[in-house]
This record gives structure tokens, sequence and C-alpha cells, in this order.
């Protein structure tokens, strides 16, 4: 049984009771109320119960204009959608039309405008919100596990590709299906979801950009690997050169897991720059392609490691990003 199906049935019967001791009727109706104002986040639950109010009072009192003029006919019912639903929606207040729905149905049933019959639907909306607003702030599952398991698995799946590479450029007949690839695509998607949830169930806690920020750099480097992929592809032969970046790869595939971040792989992408550039020019032209792709590969890997250093200048929080 999922934890927000819980929450809702605890919503709901305690805002049944409130009900019931406050002499609202009908009680089933806090019960309805509290029912639509679960959700998933804190902050989504503030802003939904905010809309349902604000919409069931506006409903409220274009309903109770609209019956006392034309009278409480079925066919009136119609005009009333059709003037205030579009009002409502034009407002950003569509959310609310469900709940607005039930209190001026429960108006109509009445058959009568009072002040009496007002302030007890007006009742039904603050014990019914209240109480989904409150089961809401009181539990809401702790995202940070989740988050650490998905980056966990992202972070393993990054290692795997790098090593894949590695073993590509040292033997250029290795097969590899690139699963790891469709893997980490799928985790940086759930990452992101799941920071955006946990960014908005952290109300009374100093907001932070850390996992949004996150997952998109994992974003914009697994762009920067599939870059890599399609040089790695014309590498069709073992070179020296191919060896040499073969070694840096094998160390992004460790600190790409490590917490802490030593620098190693970008003085190991200078020095081979450096190394680049002092070699012989090509003699054939086979050598030219296949250098041409290594040389290309490596402002990759260049790239890689740039896209982490620029993320990491947002925020003191950004320091903690790996590579």
């Amino acid at each position: 049984m999922g934890i927000r199906v819980i929450k809702t049935a605890a919503a709901a019967i305690a805002a049944i009771y409130t009900a019931i001791y406050l002499e609202l009727s009908p009680a089933l109706s806090a019960g309805i109320l509290a029912i639509l104002g679960v959700e998933v986040t804190r902050m989504k639950g503030l802003r939904s119960a905010s809309v349902r109010f604000i919409a069931s009072v506006l409903g409220l009192f274009f309903a109770s204009l609209i019956f006392t003029v034309l009278g409480f006919h079925h066919w009136v019912v119609a005009i009333f959608i059709l003037i205030t639903f579009p009002i409502l929606s034009r407002f950003q207040l569509k959310d609310g039309i469900l709940t607005s729905s039930v209190i001026v149905f429960q108006l109509f049933a009445y058959g009568e405008v009072t002040a009496d019959f007002i302030a007890n639907e007006i009742m039904l909306l603050l014990v019914g919100l209240g109480w989904a607003t409150a089961i809401n702030f009181i539990y809401m599952p702790k995202g940070e596990k989740e988050l650490m398991a998905i980056r966990s698995k992202l972070e393993e799946a990054f290692s795997a590709i790098f090593r894949e590479m590695a073993v590509t450029l040292r033997d250029p007949e290795h097969l590899w299906n690139g699963g790891e690839l469709l893997d980490a695509h799928g985790m940086i998607e759930q990452g992101a979801q799941h920071s955006v949830r946990n960014r908005e169930n952290r109300i009374w806690s100093q907001e932070t950009t850390y996992w949004p920020t996150y997952f998109e750099m994992r974003g914009q480097q697994l762009y920067s690997i599939q870059q890599m992929m399609a040089e790695l592809s014309l590498v069709y032969e073992k070179w020296p050169q191919g060896e040499l970046i073969a070694e840096l790869l094998d160390q992004l595939s460790g600190d790409v897991k490590s917490d802490v971040y030593q620098g190693k792989a970008e003085q190991m992408v200078f020095d081979l720059m450096r190394s680049f550039r002092a070699m012989e020019l090509p003699r054939t032209r086979e050598e030219f392609e296949i250098r041409a792709a290594l040389f290309t590969l490596l402002h990759e890997v260049d790239r890689y490691l740039a896209i982490a250093k620029r993320l990491k200048k947002k925020g003191e929080d950004m320091e903690q990003l790996p590579a």
C-alpha cells in the first residue's frame, strides 16, 4: 500500500470526524475535499489547497448569484458551468474546478442561498483542505536515500562506459552493446524528476540546488560521452596514442565514483594534449585519420571535465559535485 493512500485515508477520516464534531453538514463532503487535497509534495499540497479554496469560494459566489437570479433549475447548472469554468481557468484556478463543483452542487441540492449555508460550506472547505494540508506537512517520505541510490547506479553506469571505451581503444575489435548508455539516460531522467520532488518537500530547510544541478551536469556529460563514442568508432586500429587515452579513461572510470576529485584526469588531459602537439606529423592518410579521431576524443574528455568545473561555480554546495 502506497504512503499516499495511507495519508489520504488519514486525512479523509480526520476531516469527517472534525466535521461531525463541528456539526457541519454533510460531514462526508469534508472527507471528499480532504481526498482531493492530498498531494505528492508539501509545496504542491500547499498550492493545491490554496487553489481549491479560492476556486471554491469564487464558484460559490457565482453560483449564489446565478441561482438567486435564475432559480434552482437543472438547466441553470449549465449556465453556471459556462460562466464560471472559463473564469477559473483564466485565473489559473482550473485545478479547483472539481472542488468548486462539489460545493456548488451541494448548494443546488439545498435549494436556497442563506448565510448559514455559505458559512457551513466554507467551514467544510477549511476542514477538508486543512486536514489534507496538515497531513501533507506532517509526513512526506524523504527522497535523499532514493536520490543517493540513483546517483550510485548512474555513476556505476558511467564508470562501466569509460571502462568499455578503454578496452575498445586497446582492442578495436572488442564488441560492446552500449546498454549502459541507455541505462544512464533513464537514470538521469528519473533522478531529475525525484530531485524536483525532493526540493518541493524541503519547505522548512534551506533550499538547495545540488540534486537538480547534479543531474543537469550528468545529462550534459552523457551528451559529451556520446560524442566521444562517435570519435571512438573511427579508431579502427590500435595505436600507441590510443593506449595513453585508454589510461585516461581508466582514471575517469574510478574518478566518476569517487566522492573526492583529485584533478588527476585534468592533468593527464593537459599532458596528453601537449604530447600530441609535440609528435611528428602523420605520414599516411590512415595515421592522420586515426590520430585526428583520437585528438578529438581527447578534446571531448576535456569538455566532459569542464562541465563539472563550470557547474561547481553556481554555489558553495556545488563544490561537492564529483567529476
